[in-house]
């Protein structure tokens, strides 16, 4: 194929200025160069073309019939390239996503999910991002945490994800080898997981009992541990009973890895929030992969 004969994309670009504005003073104020530039990459396209694209009069420039013909093409043409090139900057951006919450959450609630989100989402990266305490939230139009409170935090937009509800949980396993406990004294006596978290204010095992009227003393006996993904892994292992914050423990109770030691329920009523910082409105992913979590939150499957 032979090379075509385009004229130079930079006095292109010029004409297209200097025939929207009809001025070369106003086309090179817009592209930023001298009036001496524009005029000379107009004459070198004038004589590249051999033809003249404009009449000069005093104070303007007026385009000659082949320079308004000339100027249609062009002015077509740069604004269907910049056009395509916008798509492809939009098609090639990373389109990324950070979720800020607690590796709990991040390991019993969102990774069994996430399959299904990349099966609907290819394009959307979802970066997980825990720590050992709730971090602050920047103005970062990419970032979303979860959160527990009451939903009042000053410089977080949130949205209420799930109610907090705590349930006695253990393995079948271990309600063979020692049956079910009968009421919420047997249930005292039993060997308790513990989760003692070090950052995050969590209700503790003598604040369950206390919300039902039980006299329990914490006297450091069971198993304790400081992170709840643990907890979880030891109730399952059979290792005693464990309390389940229902969303959390869901995923484990549907596959019978977990069932009920006892029905009864404690509604704290703290939540769970999505949340992102109040100066920044969220990319579009962000506003998805928050819409597509709440669409699966524990208060619409009651």
């Amino acid at each position: 194929m032979p090379r075509l004969r385009i004229p130079s994309p930079a006095g292109l670009i010029t004409f297209e200025a200097a025939g929207r504005h009809l001025s070369f003073t106003n086309a090179a104020e817009e592209l930023r160069v001298s009036q001496a530039a524009v005029s000379s990459a107009i004459k070198s396209l004038e004589a590249d073309l051999g033809v003249d694209l404009f009449v000069r009069q005093h104070k303007q420039v007026v385009l000659t019939d082949a320079g308004r013909r000339f100027y249609s093409d062009v002015a077509m043409g740069l604004g269907h390239i910049a056009r395509s090139a916008e798509a492809v900057r939009r098609t090639t951006e990373d389109k990324h996503v950070v979720l800020s919450s607690s590796t709990a959450f991040a390991s019993h609630w969102l990774i069994p999910r996430l399959p299904k989100f990349r099966a609907l989402h290819p394009d959307i990266e979802i970066r997980i991002q825990t720590a050992d305490r709730d971090t602050d939230l920047g103005p970062d139009p990419h970032l979303i945490g979860v959160r527990r409170g009451l939903g009042d935090w000053p410089n977080y937009r949130a949205f209420r994800f799930g109610g907090e509800n705590l349930i006695p949980v253990c393995s079948p396993s271990y309600l063979l080898q020692s049956g079910a406990p009968r009421d919420l004294s047997d249930l005292a006596g039993r060997t308790l997981i513990h989760l003692d978290e070090p950052h995050r204010p969590r209700p503790a095992w003598k604040d369950w009992f206390a919300h039902f009227g039980v006299d329990f003393t914490d006297v450091g006996e069971g198993l304790r541990l400081n992170d709840y993904s643990l907890v979880v892994q030891a109730a399952v292992g059979g290792q005693g009973i464990a309390l389940g914050w229902a969303h959390l423990v869901n995923h484990p109770l549907s596959e019978g890895l977990l069932v009920p030691a006892l029905d009864a329920n404690w509604a704290t009523g703290y939540a769970f929030f999505i949340v992102s910082n109040r100066a920044v409105d969220l990319a579009p992913e962000a506003r998805l992969v928050r819409d597509w979590i709440l669409e699966d939150a524990p208060d619409k499957l009651v």
